[in-house]
């Protein structure tokens, strides 16, 4: 391990941890399955925070939200936080991310200057002349839409018109909803104009750069499906027959024992007023109701986001192999956060701390250095990649790193680096304010100023249907997981420098 090890790091945006075709016959992801045999399955992966400003932010800077500052969506990230990047190029590594980034929010203010605020996402000379640095990245490009959005621009829309695709805005629809029913799930876009087919072009581009030039790297391949609104393209949009997979439901009274706000989305017109402080939309917190029939075509179509994604995945992974770099690359698939598609009647996301929420598929490749064709159970946070990328690269990590590494782990050595996981959800500043610890068996939900919360055993109870926060037999163990969970949290503290002395 005393050579410079590439990082790929290819991510996508709001997928379920089991949506990947190896563990999941209802859906085909040739790709993904192809690193699953040819790497390491992490079955046991989590996100730090089920939102993508926070995660995002989490990965490159190697610390929790509640640390880095980034703590909900419509946040920041600091521009004076150390990025991950910065300890890559200081070791002549070039870095760069192609796709969506997500660390600035969509307005600008004096104090929090964005760069990715309307109507500047659609000043396309501003974006051909800008590509970094930014955020440890010495080149960047960028989108923000997800499929029809009208936040579509920045690099990805230069790169539409500069192919000679002129019309692009036609293909992407104001927030008033406009668009003709008709059109729903279908969209129109050329696939060679989608942006998968962007991002590939891009990274594989980059990839040709760095070979050509003899240079290590940090490249993060930042894919912006399965993310709603369900849209893509022929024909990828029936690829799926809604009436043949296994549809998630939710179980008749399992929320009677949750807090409040789960038996709300089971209703038709909720009242969420308690819960809205700061005036701004809150996800999640609204009538998940929806018809079977929407469901199913709902599922289909974000399966049919996946494999379309996965082909474009497999892309860059052949171009990685045909540069004769694939035994120095580290390469890393996962996602920000989870998603909701009908299980325990939710969708999307929102503050619902079970595993389709917070838990995340992960898959690492090196042949002749990662295991290959072998699923772990070992614990792993996506605050952990930051300093595992730097320990695989012989960098220091820095002291205010949070996370911990999991480079032994990876090459096979260890068991596992970390007993538990923690993932906090800060979205108004208190009343949708709550943290879950897991460890291998049980997990624990704390709200703020709150005394209901959640309490599973998950290997009693795989689908997280009974809730034993208030059974008087788990009592015990309800105490002893609190106690492990302060313990996590006095864990979790930075050490900014060494105590060189007594005083």
């Amino acid at each position: 391990m005393d050579k410079k090890y590439n990082i790929l790091l290819i991510t996508s945006d709001q997928q379920h941890y089991n949506t990947i075709g190896a563990f999941n016959g209802e859906i085909r992801t040739p790709n993904l399955d192809r690193l699953v045999q040819e790497g390491t399955y992490y079955n046991r992966a989590y996100c730090p925070n089920p939102t993508c400003t926070p995660t995002r932010a989490s990965i490159i800077t190697g610390k929790y939200p509640s640390q880095h500052g980034a703590w909900s969506l419509g946040t920041m990230l600091p521009l004076d936080e150390h990025f991950v990047g910065d300890d890559f190029q200081q070791n002549d590594y070039r870095t760069a991310l192609i796709g969506k980034a997500h660390f600035m929010p969509l307005a600008s203010a004096p104090e929090y200057p964005s760069i990715e605020y309307n109507p500047l996402q659609q000043d396309l000379d501003y974006w051909r002349k800008f590509t970094g640095p930014f955020y440890g990245f010495e080149h960047v490009e960028l989108a923000r839409n997800h499929t029809i959005e009208f936040l579509v621009g920045q690099h990805y829309a230069a790169w539409m018109e500069d192919k000679g695709f002129t019309d692009w805005k036609k293909h992407f629809h104001p927030p008033t909803g406009t668009m003709d029913p008709k059109e729903k799930y279908t969209w129109h876009i050329p696939e060679e104009y989608h942006y998968d087919t962007w991002i590939a072009e891009r990274t594989c581009h980059m990839l040709d750069e760095y070979k050509k030039n003899d240079e290590p790297f940090f490249l993060w391949s930042s894919f912006l499906d399965p993310h709603p609104p369900y849209f893509v393209p022929e024909p990828w949009d029936t690829m799926y027959d809604p009436d043949s997979l296994t549809l998630p439901e939710v179980t008749r009274g399992e929320h009677d024992k949750n807090p409040p706000h789960f038996g709300l989305t089971q209703e038709e017109k909720p009242n969420f007023d308690d819960y809205r402080e700061s005036g701004f939309s809150i996800h999640g917190m609204h009538s998940h109701a929806r018809n079977e029939k929407t469901m199913r075509k709902n599922m289909a179509v974000y399966y049919g986001m996946i494999s379309l994604m996965d082909k474009y995945i497999g892309r860059i992974i052949d171009h990685l192999d045909r540069l004769g770099l694939a035994e120095n690359t580290i390469v890393v698939f996962t996602t920000d956060h989870g998603h909701f598609f009908g299980q325990h009647g939710l969708a999307a996301k929102g503050p619902f701390h079970y595993e389709d929420m917070i838990r995340v598929p992960m898959i690492v490749r090196c042949p002749g250095t990662i295991p290959s064709s072998f699923v772990s159970n070992a614990l792993q946070s996506l605050v952990d990649l930051a300093p595992t990328f730097l320990d695989l690269s012989n960098i220091d990590i820095p002291r205010e790193m949070t996370g911990v590494s999991q480079k032994q782990v990876w090459l096979g050595n260890r068991d596992r680096a970390r007993d538990h996981i923690l993932c906090e959800n800060h979205h108004e500043p208190t009343v949708i304010h709550l943290k879950t610890y897991v460890e291998d068996q049980f997990k624990i939900t704390v709200y703020f100023n709150q005394t209901y919360g959640e309490l599973f055993d998950l290997k009693k109870d795989l689908g997280e249907i009974n809730n034993l926060w208030d059974h008087p037999d788990y009592k015990g163990i309800k105490s002893n997981l609190l106690l492990k969970f302060i313990w996590a949290e006095l864990g979790k503290e930075p050490m900014w420098m060494p105590r060189i002395w007594g005083a």
